[in-house]
């Protein structure tokens, strides 16, 4: 009997979101909006879905007037996305 994929990063804007920050220390809206093509409002959603469950941390700052928002996975995140691949691997038999 395999285990069951996580229901949170199966989703697959939010396990490309957690794709990207595997790869970057930090990564602000626009780039992950980029990265994933994904609508500012279907990102926000997801990204409030991940920080709910302790996965990254988000911050929303202002760079003069400008609001700026930067997302970073948390040890929690970088875990649970981990023991996601490692049951995809034995879905995927490797």
């Amino acid at each position: 009997m395999l285990e069951e994929l996580n229901p949170l990063l199966h989703s697959q804007l939010r396990l490309a979101v957690m794709s990207v920050l595997m790869t970057v220390e930090e990564a602000d809206f626009v780039y992950l909006k980029e990265k994933t093509e994904a609508t500012a409002g279907n990102l926000s959603v997801q990204l409030e879905k991940l920080s709910d469950a302790g996965y990254i941390v988000v911050e929303k700052t202002f760079e003069g007037k400008r609001p700026r928002t930067v997302c970073r996975m948390t040890p929690v995140g970088r875990s649970a996305f981990e023991a996601y691949v490692e049951v995809l691997k034995k879905y995927l038999h490797l």
